[in-house]
């Protein structure tokens, strides 16, 4: 059964504060510089065995979210769409493109944050590498393009050390087939609601 679409306030509160940072790796703990040996390795081990639990937890079928937004492109004569599915819960956020074959051309995944946060990206369960366009000020901020897969743990991060307000995964080689680059313009927008259908009338 498909889930109910939410209207587009409580589509911005989902996508609002309440989720974790990043799309797969929230921010991990940070202790003071100078701290004690032992303080830091228990830190390092506690995220390590947070990460393994969040393994767990998303085992399973990959997910596959609706088409809701869209990025046109103004190249020239020619203006290519890229539909962007869009996680809206902390789990889909976690989950993202993890254990999902590589995407099409001109399809991806689009990770909205607001407020604006610095968000790392891993890529932990993917099977195919990425382009992740980092977005802030509706400009490309920063893009880090065919981003290789990492089946075990621990994984490197990935994303610029300033905030963003958003990041849009492709398939690798996408962005350069696209011409997209740091500093371009970025337009994405919601697609319309379907509508309701009409209620049938009793015979």
């Amino acid at each position: 059964m498909r889930r109910r679409q939410p209207s587009r306030p409580q589509r911005e509160r989902a996508l609002g504060t309440d989720r974790p940072r990043g799309a797969f790796r929230p921010q991990g703990a940070i202790h003071p510089r100078g701290g004690a040996v032992l303080s830091g390795a228990l830190l390092a081990l506690g995220t390590l065995l947070a990460a393994c639990k969040a393994e767990e937890r998303e085992k399973g079928p990959p997910q596959v979210l609706p088409i809701e937004a869209r990025w046109c492109l103004n190249n020239g004569n020619a203006a290519p769409c890229i539909d962007l599915e869009v996680p809206q819960t902390p789990r889909q956020y976690s989950m993202g493109l993890q254990m999902r074959p590589a995407l099409p051309p001109l399809r991806g995944m689009w990770f909205s944050f607001s407020p604006p946060s610095v968000a790392t990206f891993w890529m932990h369960r993917t099977l195919a590498p990425l382009d992740l366009i980092f977005i802030a000020n509706n400009r490309i901020l920063a893009i880090e393009a065919n981003v290789p897969i990492c089946p075990r743990l621990p994984c490197p991060t990935y994303g610029p050390a300033e905030p963003v307000e958003g990041v849009v995964e492709l398939r690798a080689g996408e962005a350069e087939r696209l011409g997209l680059k740091a500093g371009r313009p970025v337009d994405i927008r919601w697609l319309p609601l379907p509508a309701k259908p009409a209620p049938q009338k009793p015979d």
